[in-house]
């Protein structure tokens, strides 16, 4: 599969602190605003809010594009990527992915700048492509949906969230232009109500979450040790997902709220290829296995990497 040429990026972060983040290493800018940059967001919104309360529109409009601009562009974390095992097998397909673009999602918040959004493709033709109708379909029509999530690495769930429904696809034009609004009011909830139903694991050397999970389908809990590999829930639609997807992302701190996003890279072996680790590229299928070695440790390091400058 053809990439980005690579380029040689700094080391890895250092070990946990007791507060829940990574040791910083490098520029401690990006890192700050990553802890006031959801926050600020909520704050610059009130600012401009307050205009119509007879406070300066200047001073909430300026305050909002600061602001505004933190949460899409600023603060990238440029450093080594961790290597994680895929948390999925079979055929799927990236639609968002940081090999491509980064921030992959469009926006640094939460920290999702180098997050990867799988679906499962095991045909052409067996996932329903967006349309016009019908407006949405049930999960259930979706072949992502119910198979199984695999931890990424070794390492202790420290966040279980379990509770959100699996709601209906958003993957017809009028649902994706209403999406803006409906995300927009999801995020009211904080991280939840992006994420849906989620799992953080400390890996020893930062945090990776798995995101838009199953309701109910969670075999873990707060506080349980975790293999790479070791099925710990089922694919879901909950949160603000246009469709039954995995969301998976690797943070400094353990909750998206401050965190800032750091890169990965998955094991040799995930596309068939025994030598180098790598991603999948966005809308190109590939064919995810389990990683030939027994298991991640936390803490391993990667000389080299494909993100884009």
């Amino acid at each position: 599969m053809p990439s980005p040429a690579p380029r040689r990026p700094p080391a890895f972060p250092g070990p946990v602190e007791s507060s829940g983040a990574a040791t910083p290493v490098g520029p401690r800018w990006p890192i700050l605003l990553a802890r006031i940059r959801v926050p600020l967001m909520w704050a610059a919104t009130l600012a401009l809010l307050g205009g119509y309360l007879g406070l300066s529109w200047w001073a909430g409009g300026t305050l909002f594009a600061a602001a505004l601009a933190v949460y899409l562009r600023l603060g990238t974390v440029r450093r080594g990527p961790r290597t994680m095992e895929p948390p999925v097998r079979g055929r799927w397909m990236a639609l968002t992915s940081p090999v491509d673009n980064v921030p992959s999602q469009g926006s640094h918040a939460y920290g999702q700048t180098y997050a990867l959004g799988l679906v499962a493709e095991p045909g052409e033709g067996a996932r329903p492509d967006i349309g016009w109708r019908p407006l949405s379909r049930p999960p259930g029509d979706f072949p992502a949906f119910g198979r199984p999530v695999y931890a990424p690495a070794d390492g202790t769930v420290v966040t279980a969230h379990d509770r959100q429904r699996d709601h209906r696809s958003r993957n017809s034009w009028p649902w994706l232009f209403g999406s803006v609004v409906e995300n927009t009011l999801r995020e009211l909830r904080g991280p939840a109500g992006l994420l849906g139903n989620h799992l953080v694991i400390d890996v020893g050397d930062a945090y990776v979450l798995l995101g838009h999970l199953r309701r109910g389908s969670l075999t873990v809990r707060r506080g349980d040790r975790v293999r790479a590999g070791q099925p710990v829930a089922r694919c879901g639609n909950s949160g603000a997902c246009t469709e039954p997807q995995v969301r998976v992302q690797l943070m400094d701190h353990r909750s998206p709220l401050f965190a800032a996003g750091l890169p990965i890279v998955w094991a040799p072996g995930w596309n068939g290829k025994a030598e180098g680790e790598g991603l999948p590229e966005t809308w190109r299928p590939v064919v995810v296995a389990a990683p030939a070695r027994g298991g991640v440790p936390a803490g391993r390091r990667v000389p080299e990497a494909d993100y884009p400058e």
